[in-house]
């Protein structure tokens, strides 16, 4: 998920488990803006995502240490070919207004989501289900030919079947994120009315929303899952400054930061302010930043090369990133199967000289941006390869920022970035096809350089549909291996994960997405 389903497996407390938590109490997140509706289908982004993921609820969650996935409203998800799956729900579930959630409040939903006149932004996500070309043609001027895809079959109240272009190895990992959620029959309904009160299957139902202030949760009693949370209201806090927001978490006014600011690294000074209260994660995610290929100066493979290797990514994770990030020498984040080290190559390393030929090689004239968001930390790290360009190649170099993420999501999706663009990335499930196909994949849902080429297209649907794991792997690989040559963004640093909690917590986790685990949060009596 674009910086993205709060897992199941996180532990509680000691403290808890004595009695001493209050299953009445208010937890307080660090938030920011959502790009757009709280809809799953259209939420691949941080700010909206972790609002989305605690909302609605699929047929598998991941586990919060290593986004193992398991069962969570499925009861059975069975195929003898890993191209046609039988899925069977457990009973008694309910969406938040009381309706019981069945299988055609799936199979509707992904219809809807993939359907390209309702324009969600993850519909691609749904390219593996036979019929995805019918709703959703590769030409966006074309009328689709029909509006329910051929691979979704009802079978009974709590059945369905589904139908894929081909064997896939990826399929049942992959339907635990979040555009493959349930959604009720009021929302077929009224649409508009579910965009103002959205109604989920998850472990928290919706409140209120104050734009750039707040999105107030509460817990859903009814709900029938593992990770149900143990509090009884969850406050999203939208700050537009990481600063601000941790000064209110180091002063008990918010509970939980999922990420910490530049100025709390230095020095490991986050130790001293919260002690025991560091939160820590083995992340799968990857920072880049992206080279959009519609800005004709970019579409120059040399310009590309000699900017990447201007940066010098080991001082600025050393320095500004003071140790929290180590350089990023891959388009696939470690700690997933299929990662290769320096997939890169000399692309990714830090070489002045050769970036000041391949720069002079390219022609080019005059003053080179990086645009993001200036909240969230991410301001300090792009400034500093900014410099670190300007410095290498003699080149005019400046940081553009957006108010919030939302509005710079904005700018990425609309396809009016005039500039580089921070790509950061978090993964929806533990895959290597989640990091090439939503990034690289032509139309892909988070594709924000807008890079496109057949023989990666190929390969990735050649995979996609390749029913062993390892042979499927070697594929992806391989279109790895033709978009690291391509460089349509470089991969810059990986973040460790490092986090915090307030003292009015006696217990939270992070999981593998760089998100609370809610249903580990335990709050003081």
């Amino acid at each position: 998920m674009t910086l993205s389903a709060c897992g199941g497996g996180g532990g509680g407390s000691n403290n808890a488990a004595d009695g001493k938590d209050n299953p009445e109490g208010t937890v307080s997140i660090y938030g920011t803006e959502p790009k757009s509706t709280l809809f799953p289908a259209n939420t691949t982004e941080a700010g909206g995502g972790k609002v989305t993921d605690s909302l609605f609820s699929r047929l598998v969650g991941y586990k919060t240490e290593d986004g193992a996935p398991y069962n969570l409203m499925a009861e059975s998800i069975t195929s003898s070919d890993a191209k046609v799956y039988s899925i069977k729900l457990k009973q008694g579930w309910k969406f938040h207004d009381g309706t019981e959630v069945k299988a055609k409040n799936f199979v509707d939903a992904w219809n809807w989501a993939a359907y390209a006149p309702n324009a969600q932004q993850a519909a691609s996500f749904f390219a593996p289900i036979a019929g995805f070309e019918d709703v959703h043609p590769a030409d966006e001027n074309a009328k689709p030919a029909k509006d329910k895809m051929s691979g979704l079959e009802l079978v009974g109240d709590y059945e369905f079947k589904v139908t894929l272009n081909g064997p896939t190895s990826v399929f049942t990992t992959m339907i635990g994120y979040t555009p493959f959620s349930p959604m009720a029959d009021s929302f077929f309904a009224d649409p508009k009315a579910a965009e103002a009160k959205p109604i989920g299957n998850g472990p928290l139902k919706f409140v209120s929303r104050t734009p750039n202030a707040l999105i107030k949760m509460e817990r859903f009693d009814d709900y029938k899952g593992e990770d149900k949370v143990h509090f009884k209201t969850l406050d999203y806090k939208i700050y537009s400054s990481q600063e601000t927001a941790y000064q209110d978490l180091v002063a008990g006014k918010l509970d939980f930061m999922e990420a910490l600011p530049p100025s709390a690294k230095v020095g490991e000074k986050y130790k001293a302010d919260l002690g025991d209260a560091v939160v820590t994660a083995n992340l799968l995610g990857q920072s880049a930043i992206a080279f959009p290929q519609y800005i004709p100066a970019f579409q120059n493979v040399k310009l590309r090369q000699a900017v990447s290797m201007a940066i010098n990514r080991e001082q600025i994770t050393k320095t500004v990133l003071a140790g929290s990030y180590v350089p990023s020498t891959s388009f696939v984040s470690p700690g997933i199967k299929g990662y290769r080290a320096d997939t890169c190559g000399e692309f990714c390393k830090f070489n002045p000289e050769k970036a000041k030929q391949l720069f002079a090689e390219s022609g080019f004239t005059g003053k080179l941006t990086i645009q993001s968001n200036q909240d969230g930390g991410r301001k300090e790290p792009l400034e500093a390869a900014c410099n670190s360009i300007k410095q290498t190649l003699g080149v005019d170099c400046e940081f553009v920022g957006a108010t919030n993420f939302g509005a710079f999501r904005q700018i990425v999706d609309g396809k009016q970035l005039t500039g580089m663009s921070r790509s950061d990335w978090s993964a929806d499930y533990p895959s290597i096809e989640n990091f090439l196909n939503p990034l690289y994949r032509t139309g892909g849902s988070s594709n924000d350089s807008n890079y496109s080429k057949p023989e990666v297209d190929e390969l990735l649907k050649k995979a996609d549909q390749t029913a062993n794991e390892d042979e499927a792997i070697k594929l992806y690989q391989q279109a790895e291996d033709i978009i690291a040559k391509d460089l349509p963004s470089m991969p810059t640093w990986n973040e460790k994960g490092i986090g915090g909690r307030s003292k009015n917590l006696l217990d939270a986790k992070m999981s593998f997405k760089r998100q609370g685990a809610l249903e580990s949060f335990r709050v003081k009596a």
